[in-house]
């Protein structure tokens, strides 16, 4: 969860005037929310062993928020406060958008329409779309990045096989187990004085010893809603995360599949998967009353985690929820995992979300792979799916703008936001080519993998379905599942 919870707050909070103690407010307020989304979410939503946690597709919109030269203000924790304010606006209205189209089952209707094929660029690239948080980050201090990738890799793939007795403690331990040898090792690098006279830059991403972090955090501290002041409201900009709010929809619908396939459970129906982007619907509702800077989504890396780990125990995602809560009122204790220097997180990463974007190529096998069609769409999709997003990052890179930039900042990140998500041009584009090229033939059918998921097209249909998927306290019979 680290990775998230530290990282977004670390890039917003300095920009919107916030000090050391603000963000460590907002990093305990996104892990606590984390931790209450993920239990609503196991319980009522999907009931997979899904983690909530912040996301990235919000963090365009916030930073527009930010920059919109509404904040004149000389007290720099004023701004930071008006800022989140306005943030928490634009999430709460930004919700409804999950909300409605989870909970009125339109979600549902659109997903009815998912195959295989489908499926294959809109997981794939949920993984692998995320590949700028990989090696750029490990490379950021690469004497720290890289020891921990490797580390991993041998004590995960090679140790579980070279010590037979120990196979299940070092793959379902070898994350804890290389942070932790790591952690040391760029603790000794920082207190050796090996960074002392570095840049900036490299210290920030080096160091153990966060400056501040730790100071600025308070020890016990139960984060509340409207904690920073009551909400402002803003048409444009709600728009524009509403956008962001969308495309977190469509990433984490692939996210949901995933996780539904390294759980070992049955293919997702899709009422269900509709009922958990109502509750994540209300996940943003949540991050938006409590004030966290960013919405809430499925947590990718939690999902290449459950192939590593191969533990897809409901029950396991819900002790850890428990944890995240505690860490989060207890603040010193968050603070200290709050210093684990960032390479060390983008190096599980790697791993991470190299597992989810195979999740989404493992749907190849229910495809024909020598149909035209097949290649047509899955080659143009995922190509296409890496190609706009690589073009409208790099113009944003260069030129500190996307390249849609009218007067209307909420326009440009109406357009922008989404076409610099991989997993959202790929997915909408296959499944847009997939639903409308002549579907009618019987051969295409199956080509498309169609017919192997046409038992859990209803949630009846599949005994399996029950076990899985029905909600806890006998609420099915109040709401049932179509």
């Amino acid at each position: 969860m680290l990775g998230t919870t530290v990282i977004i707050p670390t890039a917003l909070v300095p920009q919107m005037g916030g000090g050391n103690e603000e963000k460590a407010k907002v990093i305990q307020t996104l892990l606590f929310v984390a931790g209450l989304n993920t239990l609503l979410q196991t319980w009522f939503g999907t009931r997979l062993p899904v983690v909530i946690g912040g996301s990235y597709t919000f963090v365009a919109p916030t930073i527009s928020i930010i920059l919109s030269g509404r904040w004149s203000d000389p007290d720099p924790i004023s701004r930071f406060k008006k800022i989140m304010r306005a943030t928490q606006g634009a999430l709460i209205v930004a919700s409804t958008i999950q909300i409605v189209l989870g909970f009125s089952g339109l979600w549902r209707n659109i997903t009815r329409f998912l195959t295989p094929l489908s499926a294959v660029p809109l997981v794939a690239l949920a993984g692998f779309g995320l590949y700028e948080f990989g090696f750029p980050g490990v490379a950021k201090c690469v004497e720290i990045g890289l020891p921990q990738l490797i580390i991993l890799i041998f004590i995960s793939q090679y140790l579980a096989h070279i010590i037979r007795p120990g196979k299940h403690i070092f793959d379902r331990f070898a994350v804890i187990f290389s942070v932790v040898i790591v952690w040391i090792y760029a603790h000794l690098l920082t207190v050796g004085g090996a960074y002392d006279n570095k840049a900036p830059k490299t210290q920030a991403s080096c160091r153990t010893d966060r400056a501040g972090l730790i100071s600025g955090a308070p020890w016990i501290r139960v984060p509340y809603p409207f904690q920073w002041g009551g909400p402002s409201f803003d048409a444009g900009e709600a728009f524009a995360m509403m956008m962001a709010a969308f495309v977190a929809l469509v990433e984490s619908t692939g996210g949901f599949i995933a996780i539904s396939r390294y759980a070992s459970a049955t293919p997702l129906p899709p009422s269900i998967l509709s009922r958990g982007v109502g509750w994540q619907g209300v996940a943003i509702l949540l991050s938006g009353l409590f004030g966290t800077g960013t919405g809430s989504s499925v947590s990718i890396e939690n999902a290449g985690l459950l192939a590593l780990t191969r533990v897809g125990s409901r029950r396991v995602v819900q002790i850890s929820a428990g944890f995240m809560i505690f860490f989060s009122i207890l603040g010193k204790f968050g603070a200290v995992f709050a210093s684990i220097p960032a390479p060390i997180v983008a190096a599980l990463y790697c791993l991470f979300f190299a597992y989810v974007g195979s999740a989404g190529l493992s749907f190849l096998q229910f495809c024909n792979l020598n149909s035209f069609r097949t290649k047509f769409i899955l080659g143009f999709s995922i190509f296409m799916g890496l190609s706009v997003p690589q073009y409208f990052n790099e113009y944003t890179a260069i030129n500190g703008y996307g390249p849609v930039h009218s007067s209307g900042r909420w326009f440009n990140d109406i357009i922008n936001v989404p076409f610099s998500s991989e997993a959202f041009v790929a997915g909408i584009l296959a499944y847009f080519l997939d639903n409308t090229l002549h579907k009618k033939d019987g051969q295409i059918r199956k080509d498309r993998g169609k017919h192997w998921w046409d038992k859990f097209r209803s949630f009846k249909t599949d005994s399996r379905s029950e076990e899985f998927y029905s909600l806890p306290f006998n609420l099915n019979k109040y709401f049932p599942s179509v």
